[in-house]
């Protein structure tokens, strides 16, 4: 995407947090969130308002921290129209009647493709006896279920890993993903996978990042609580202002 010149402003200026983990400002509720939960709006060279789902695009740039069904709320009311005035300067620009299924189209596609890259570079662990293995033996960072599996087979999965953790009786348990086990076999380009599980902390996090703004979109708010079982992505403190 190529984007107006890339002044500092609005919504791409951030907060430094005492950690170094940078925070973003949402243009609709005002609220202050990690970068990794955030999701970046760009505008294309033609005006359109799309979704950086990578945040990766060039110049400017507005952050939002809502679910779908608020922000068909917010375009369907004019908020979002005069949120994105305010944030790109008077910017010429136009949003997609179908903006929000254009952003959870890409942030399904940049969750899959990062699935996909952490399995070819063997990071990404899948079939349950080897999950379990690693699980017992407290290896396992991330463990995650096909929306379609079965209750049977996650809840074995996710009692090895509390025995791993040595947080029996917690009630932690692995995720289940917003894709079925066709969705997880295409990404991963193997038959019939139902469960994954990584070992390594930074595939981890990596894959932690596309998730939970994929979930946070989806109005997951489970994965915001004490339970939330993805690798954080920073933490809040005291900050100072600065720009990207």
């Amino acid at each position: 995407m190529r984007i107006p010149h890339n002044d500092p402003l609005g919504s791409d200026t951030f907060e430094q947090s005492a950690g170094g983990d940078p925070e973003r400002r949402c243009i609709l509720t005002g609220d202050h969130g990690s970068r990794g939960d955030l999701l970046r709006l760009a505008i294309s060279p033609e005006g359109l308002v799309l979704p950086d789902a990578l945040a990766r695009a060039p110049g400017r740039g507005a952050w939002i921290g809502v679910s779908r069904e608020q922000l068909e709320e917010a375009l369907a009311k004019g908020k979002l129209k005069g949120a994105l005035a305010r944030a790109f300067k008077g910017a010429a620009l136009e949003i997609p009647a179908d903006l929000p299924a254009r952003i959870e189209a890409a942030l399904l596609r940049a969750l899959t493709d990062r699935l996909g890259l952490e399995y070819k570079a063997g990071r990404l662990l899948v079939g349950s006896d080897r999950i379990a293995e690693n699980a017992r033996a407290g290896k396992v960072t991330l463990l995650a279920h096909a929306a379609d599996a079965s209750e049977d087979g996650s809840r074995k999965l996710d009692q090895a890993w509390r025995v791993g953790m040595e947080r029996e009786g917690s009630g932690m348990a692995g995720i289940t993903l917003p894709l079925d086990r066709m969705a997880l076999s295409v990404a991963l380009g193997r038959d019939n996978v139902v469960h994954l599980a990584l070992t390594d902390h930074a595939a981890a996090e990596r894959i932690g990042v596309p998730l939970r703004r994929l979930l946070r979109f989806l109005g997951r708010a489970e994965m915001t609580g004490e339970q939330d079982t993805l690798p954080p992505t920073g933490s809040a403190g005291p900050a100072q202002s600065t720009t990207d």
